[in-house]
């Protein structure tokens, strides 16, 4: 697990440096493709359930499992990307929020606040917590900022397959769910919307965005509940 969360960590700071006005997305899944290869790694999102592409790249409104395109970013854009692989049969998977170029200093917020609910969450996953307890605190750091938790998306279990139970909503009361144990993986990852937290699905079947076009920002590590504490597999 330590291994292929590191892996994602290395791709997806390839992927950050390349991040500027006039790139585009399908450049950066290209990147992202080839490295795995490169490696002897598979990605963990092409095939999966059908989804095209090896990262998944949400700009702006886009909630989650953007499709990459040939469009390019613009100066002041948010483009959150989500990438996973698998690697010796063990999976990592993580998410960041990148400003491309210059943003508004109201949006550079928005991507402070969801980073910190993360930082939150992962704090919470302690051997004898509660799984709900990682849950609300995210929902206290995003709602006291006065940003709201997409509800229709939740963090998840993860090891031998990308997803596995238990399911880790972003919202909730404390001191609820199954008892956190030392040798748990879990992939943690608040989404946060500037406005309203309903989202739609659009034709693809795939790319989430916010129902009122606000900006959403998405932030995701793979963890590990160790003795020690939580140590974040998939940090740089």
């Amino acid at each position: 697990m330590r291994k292929s969360g590191q892996m994602v960590a290395e791709i997806l700071g390839m992927l950050k440096r390349r991040v500027e006005p006039g790139v585009t997305t399908l450049e950066l899944d290209r990147i992202a493709e080839g490295q795995c290869r490169k490696w002897k790694a598979r990605p963990a999102f092409k095939g999966y359930g059908g989804f095209p592409f090896t990262i998944c790249a949400s700009p702006n409104d886009r909630v989650v499992h953007g499709f990459p395109n040939s469009d390019p970013l613009v100066e002041g854009d948010i483009l959150s990307i989500d990438f996973g692989l698998i690697y010796d049969g063990f999976f990592g998977d993580s998410a960041v929020t990148l400003p491309v170029g210059e943003i508004a200093e109201s949006t550079r917020l928005l991507l402070d606040i969801t980073r910190q609910s993360l930082e939150d969450g992962i704090a919470k996953a302690c051997d004898n917590a509660r799984l709900s307890d990682i849950s609300n605190a995210v929902q206290q750091r995003v709602e006291k900022a006065g940003f709201s938790v997409v509800r229709e998306f939740v963090g998840h279990g993860i090891g031998t397959a990308l997803h596995e139970e238990p399911q880790i909503p972003n919202y909730g009361a404390p001191g609820r769910g199954p008892m956190l144990k030392t040798g748990m993986t879990l992939a943690i990852e608040p989404m946060v919307n500037v406005g309203s937290p309903s989202v739609r699905v659009l034709e693809d079947g795939w790319t989430a965005v916010t129902l009122d076009g606000k900006l959403s920002a998405h932030f995701e590590h793979t963890v590990a509940i160790t003795e020690q504490g939580p140590e974040i597999l998939t940090r740089p």
